[in-house]
């Protein structure tokens, strides 16, 4: 008798805390449709202090890789028996290639928010005056990429100052600046202002003075919902000529983790095109529908 059937498909998912809402699914599934490859994507919860057995158990059971969202980008890195370059530099991961037991670390949050900025939003990165807002596992994970772009100044602002020194003192240099949330009012308007908190998770207003922003200033907010997240919200109330949310982020970074596991890098163009439609609308806000908004990275 001919055995007609399949093999099974590869499994690949995100881990995180929490996850239920992610888009992350959805994307993979196009993108595999697009390349014809034959995998699973899921969605794995998991609070902080069950975050590596959720990771072994995945790979013990045959998954293949995980993304990886937040709290836990900084504790992926840790965790990984090899990380890569642009993982290194960030000290965080969101890519875990699974093969034999052991685990590999990726960072492609860098590539895929500068790709969504400078190629789809069509900002210019260089000569400008940055400020990160936030300094977990999403600010190290793009600070790496914008010095690469060579802005004219970096600032690394969070709630407490000691956290954002970390970052400064890992990527040494004369272009990067640190103060704490509440000195932020005695700065300049800044060109590019980029939320990497994770304010706005829960629908909390940006504790950020508006005194930031200039009329020509882009604001891009790491994390993405249905409509407006409160950080976009909040930039365009202040004046900002643009004001953006990471969909756009999560769909490039995620078709960088494709690449490395799969060796083929999908098409975003039909998923960004999409992604115009969905955040076009402004919904009624039902109850609830502020957790559909997630990091970008997830």
């Amino acid at each position: 008798m001919t055995n007609n059937s399949k093999p099974a498909p590869d499994r690949y998912g995100l881990v995180g805390h929490p996850v239920a809402h992610s888009r992350s699914p959805l994307i993979h599934t196009v993108f595999a449709r697009q390349t014809r490859q034959n995998l699973t994507y899921e969605l794995l919860d998991a609070a902080p202090h069950a975050f590596e057995t959720a990771v072994r158990g995945f790979g013990a059971a045959g998954g293949k890789g995980l993304n990886v969202t937040v709290p836990h980008k900084e504790a992926a890195f840790a965790l990984c028996d090899e990380t890569s370059a642009a993982a290194q530099k960030a000290g965080a991961v969101n890519t875990i290639s699974i093969k034999g037991g052991r685990l590999r670390g990726d960072n492609t949050d860098g590539v895929g928010f500068i790709r969504d900025v400078t190629v789809n939003q069509h900002q210019r990165l260089g000569g400008a005056r940055i400020i990160v807002l936030g300094a977990g596992g999403a600010a190290r994970g793009i600070v790496g990429p914008l010095l690469a772009e060579q802005p004219a100044e970096l600032t690394i602002a969070n709630r407490t100052k000691e956290r954002a020194e970390e970052i400064v003192a890992q990527f040494a240099g004369s272009l990067l600046g640190v103060c704490g949330f509440d000195e932020l009012a005695a700065l300049p308007p800044f060109d590019v202002l980029i939320n990497a908190t994770s304010a706005g998770l829960k629908g909390e207003t940006p504790p950020f003075p508006g005194t930031l922003i200039a009329p020509e200033s882009f604001c891009y907010d790491l994390v993405y919902g249905s409509g407006d997240t409160p950080f976009v919200t909040w930039a365009k109330a202040q004046g900002a000529a643009r004001a953006v949310q990471g969909w756009g982020m999560l769909v490039e970074q995620a078709a960088e983790s494709f690449a490395i596991w799969r060796g083929i890098r999908p098409d975003t163009k039909p998923l960004l095109k999409q992604s115009a439609r969905w955040t076009s609308h402004r919904p009624q806000r039902a109850p609830g529908m502020m957790c559909e908004i997630r990091g970008a990275f997830g």
